[in-house]
């Protein structure tokens, strides 16, 4: 037994040393003479903890359970062990086991905070990090986690204080430097935030975290190129770190930076196709990305961000009130895209059939737009500082029917509200372009040119199709009186004017070779584009230079507001729309506006978006549906002065006469489909597609 104890003595002081290899090779000795020695065991498989090898340490820590039932330190690290696997259920009930052991045991309990905090039960964990710091007050790791739980529960200046106690024990603790920077820029603080990233970066020169915080708040801030560049250090620390690569590229598209697209798009795609962890879904609509890749990308995400939680595909709860109570759920109740275009719908809605709830998520400024929309709601409520699972409980205490998601995955959404089922019936609708791949999403708006039925199995949800376009518009958005002259625009006196006003980021080398391709054919003509950021404007001259094209046949639009910027519409003569995601709401600007857009029809969601809009304005003519006829229509076009010309006023007699925007008819429909919807489900009958039949005068 001597021998033994010295056998074990120097496996642990091996062991503490960091020589793992040598410590389990005596630990494997001893067990050889003695195998039911537990703490052996048990120390065996914690060195495969250490290691990161968990599923090796398993058969160990089991086995000195299986001896020793009341072993304190085994139950713990099961329990990691279980976490590391995501048997985060099992992974508690062994902490709860050390829990009855030792009531006290700080660690057990610090552990049991990070299992539940996986599950996203951030109040419990917080009940867990505090019992850890109750006994152990000192325990930086405990403060930072704290934090991190109190920041996903929106409790953000309690978070701080958090983050702030860990450095306060650990001035060298880069993971609460980053977390602390996190919480900052969740508040929009994100010089501040840039400043911890970097102290956090003095301390581990190599941390992916620290460099990836700082794109993200460079990104907020528009610094697109610098944002890239830190991604681009990021991707080459840890190649594999969750959803970075996708932040690169998409930084990389804000600033029109081509170098290396298509290697890099493809790289990505094929990240997807292998079922890593590499993108938000929003950053592949502007790539050349297959509808099953889009499908792949949004439950990889939703898995991972939010994913669904035990019992909420059960709540299918049904409310008996005299109207359907519906929920719009939405960080944009301001001078924002979504907000134009639902403004009147809003407005228009049957308050004998429905009564309407807005749920801003949102800290919006009190705009003209964020005054209107508030005061269209029967009831409007700012849940901005209320986390998602205390937001899904007051909207189930509304009795909510049909909670509807404006925001998807696009800025500032808060996907994780719907995975706590607010709602029994739930439906993307307008915000994002695409499948959200998640369970309890059960319905997406949509029409039958957007998606037809053979694209039906690449949604996670059953759609319901509108008869005309799924995109409503505000017949009353006004066009400013202000005559714009082309020189204080910087436009030249005579001319064609190609124009694209979308974001840059929709700008692909594909579609610019095109435009760049019409500009050589369409003599003294110019390219009139929005610049979201300066670098964008250098860069994509920089490309037209290459291609042959003088820089300065591109001018550069600057942002204005609403009103002015539907007027200056007037100087331009055709808009040419981008391809793998097109104009959306700028698309429906400039047909309000009065200016013809060609586009050409794509596979996905956002790739035919454009065409569903002409489609319900009575142009089918002007949507593509090759590269090829894209580029010759437009050439026909800007050559064809009498063909435009005809087209113009089609156009400005269509927006009168035909769907788009006839908001009263477009929201009538859309209340039939909801009202299917509650049908269905008061009819204990599971989601299905809904076909709503068109209003006819």
């Amino acid at each position: 037994m001597k021998n033994i104890d010295n056998l074990f003595n120097r496996a642990i002081n091996l062991h503490k040393a960091g020589d793992l290899f040598t410590a389990r090779e005596l630990y494997k000795q001893i067990l050889e003479a003695f195998p039911v020695h537990t703490k052996t065991l048990n120390l065996l498989g914690a060195s495969f903890i250490q290691s990161g090898e968990h599923q090796k340490g398993l058969p160990f820590i089991e086995r000195a359970l299986l001896l020793q039932p009341d072993f304190l330190e085994a139950h713990n690290n099961l329990g990691i062990i279980l976490k590391a696997l995501n048997r985060y259920d099992e992974a508690i009930e062994c902490y709860r086991n050390s829990l009855a052991l030792k009531p006290n045991y700080a660690l057990a309990h610090y552990n049991l905070g990070i299992a539940l905090n996986e599950l996203k039960r951030h109040k419990e964990a917080v009940v867990s990090y505090h019992n850890a710091l109750a006994i152990k007050s000192d325990y930086p790791e405990a403060h930072n986690n704290l934090g991190i739980s109190l920041k996903e529960l929106k409790r953000y200046e309690a978070a701080i204080a958090c983050f702030q106690n860990a450095l306060t024990l650990k001035p060298d603790y880069a993971d609460a430097y980053c977390n602390l920077g996190n919480a900052l820029k969740e508040i929009k603080q994100h010089e501040k935030a840039i400043s911890l990233y970097q102290t956090a970066l003095k301390i581990v020169p190599d941390s992916a975290d620290a460099y990836s915080g700082i794109g993200y708040a460079l990104s907020e801030l528009c610094r697109h190129d610098e944002a890239a560049a830190c991604f681009r250090k990021a991707v080459a620390i840890k190649p594999h770190s969750a959803f970075i690569m996708g932040m690169y590229i998409h930084s990389k598209a804000h600033s029109c930076d081509w170098n290396e697209f298509e290697n890099m798009s493809r790289a990505l795609l094929n990240h997807i196709d292998a079922g890593r962890k590499a993108a938000n879904p929003f950053q592949l609509l502007p790539l050349p990305s297959s509808l099953a890749q889009q499908k792949l990308c949004s439950e990889i995400w939703a898995k991972e961000k939010c994913p669904e939680l035990p019992g909420s595909s059960t709540f299918h709860k049904k409310y008996f009130h005299d109207k359907i109570r519906l929920g719009y759920f939405s960080a944009d109740f301001y001078n924002h895209a979504t907000a134009y275009l639902i403004a009147e719908l809003i407005e228009k809605q049957d308050r004998s059939k429905f009564q309407i709830f807005g749920f801003s998520l949102g800290i919006s400024p009190n705009d003209n737009m964020h005054q209107r929309v508030s005061a269209s709601f029967d009831r409007f409520i700012d849940v901005s500082a209320i986390s998602d699972q205390d937001i899904a409980s007051l909207a189930r205490d509304f009795e909510i029917d049909i909670a509807i998601d404006l925001k998807g995955y696009t800025t500032d959404a808060r996907t994780g509200i719907f995975s706590f089922r607010p709602a029994p019936i739930q439906v993307n609708y307008l915000g994002y372009p695409g499948t959200m791949g998640a369970p309890y999403i059960d319905y997406l708006i949509a029409d039958p040119l957007l998606i037809p039925d053979e694209h039906q199995l690449y949604y996670s949800e059953k759609i319901a199709y509108l008869p005309d376009s799924y995109q409503p518009n505000d017949s009353n958005k006004q066009i400013s009186d202000r005559q714009f002259t082309r020189k204080e625009v910087g436009l030249p006196e005579q001319g064609f004017v190609f124009c694209c006003f979308n974001n840059n980021y929709k700008i692909t080398p594909l579609v610019f070779g095109i435009w760049m391709q019409l500009l050589k054919n369409v003599e003294g003509s110019v390219l009139w584009l929005f610049e979201g950021n300066a670098q964008a404007g250098q860069n994509l001259r920089d490309e037209a230079a290459i291609l042959g094209i003088a820089p300065e046949r591109l001018i550069f639009a600057q942002r204005m507001d609403l009103p002015d910027h539907l007027a200056r519409h007037r100087l331009a003569d055709l808009f040419l729309d981008t391809f793998f995601c097109n104009a959306h709401t700028t698309a429906s600007d400039a047909l309000w506006a009065g200016l013809p857009v060609l586009t050409c029809l794509g596979d996905t969601f956002a790739g035919r978006v454009a065409g569903s809009l002409l489609n319900a304005i009575g142009l089918p003519e002007l949507v593509a549906h090759s590269h090829e006829e894209y580029k010759s229509l437009a050439l026909d076009l800007a050559t064809t002065p009498e063909k435009l010309s005809a087209l113009r006023l089609q156009l400005k007699s269509n927006r009168i006469t035909h769907p788009l925007f006839d908001t009263i008819k477009y929201t009538r429909h859309l209340e039939s489909a909801f009202t299917q919807m509650w049908i269905r489900h008061q009819d204990s009958l599971s989601p299905d597609h809904i076909y709503v039949r068109k209003i006819y005068d």
